[in-house]
């Protein structure tokens, strides 16, 4: 055998170790480091991002693997950016899978960049090919976070209609010139009664926006809450369940 044939067998040998090793890593009741590059647009030209996040697959007794599967995309406030993934753990459901192994979703919990803000077009690359790559039902993909994820959530759902069946942002700000663009789309939003006075009266407006274009509407505020208005959210069951209730048709 000549060196050239063994330099192919070898590069073979080792592409298929790279794929399989990152299919292996997603193991139904763990939640796994995963990295994806997506390309998207800047000013009219491509540009590459890679993109890490934590990867959660529901135990197999839940999530047979001849059945698609809701997923929830969630997205972390301002105060876990960076490079230590494990800091995305803090607060909400990459931290709930830990304590709750019957968790039903299909978790993507991204981390966004040191001192950036959550891209809309770069979530969505990343929505899109966790979907392909997994058992995803893509008639019950949903999106919540907070703070910092919550603006990021209520931009998602303004920015992709018809792409998630609901959305939870809780203590985030939305923008009332998109309300037409969230009129379709199920919307449970969440803030604390004593978080500043503008976020409240912000979630407010937009809420009492949404009612009057015929939207399909909850708000929840809860009155002794400060900005962490997400802990008593999360610990609720109701909201998963709520969110689960919504499909695309």
């Amino acid at each position: 055998m000549n060196w050239q044939t063994l330099s192919c067998l070898i590069g073979a040998a080792m592409t298929y170790l790279s794929v399989n090793a990152y299919a292996d890593d997603a193991k139904p009741g763990h939640q796994v480091r995963q990295t994806t590059t997506v390309t998207v647009e800047r000013e009219g030209q491509p540009v590459k991002v890679e993109m890490d996040y934590w990867l959660y697959l529901p135990q197999k007794d839940t999530a047979e693997s001849d059945q698609t599967l809701p997923m929830m995309l969630f997205l972390h406030g301002a105060g876990e950016r960076g490079d230590d993934l494990d800091v995305v753990k803090k607060h909400g459901p990459p931290k709930l899978v830990a304590e709750r192994p019957k968790f039903r979703f299909i978790l993507i919990s991204p981390q966004c960049p040191k001192d950036d803000r959550w891209h809309t077009d770069e979530l969505a690359k990343l929505v899109e090919h966790v979907a392909n790559t997994q058992h995803v039902d893509k008639k019950r993909m949903y999106v919540t976070g907070l703070s910092m994820g919550g603006s990021g959530t209520w931009s998602l759902l303004a920015s992709y209609p018809g792409t998630f069946a609901a959305g939870i942002p809780i203590c985030g700000r939305g923008d009332l010139a998109t309300v037409d663009m969230l009129v379709k789309t199920p919307i449970w939003a969440v803030v604390g009664g004593k978080d500043r006075p503008e976020l409240v009266a912000g979630n407010e407006a937009i809420v009492e926006a949404l009612k009057k274009a015929g939207g399909t509407i909850k708000f929840t505020l809860y009155p002794d809450a400060g900005h962490d208005s997400w802990t008593e959210t999360y610990n609720n069951p109701e909201y998963f369940t709520w969110l689960l209730s919504n499909k695309l048709p």
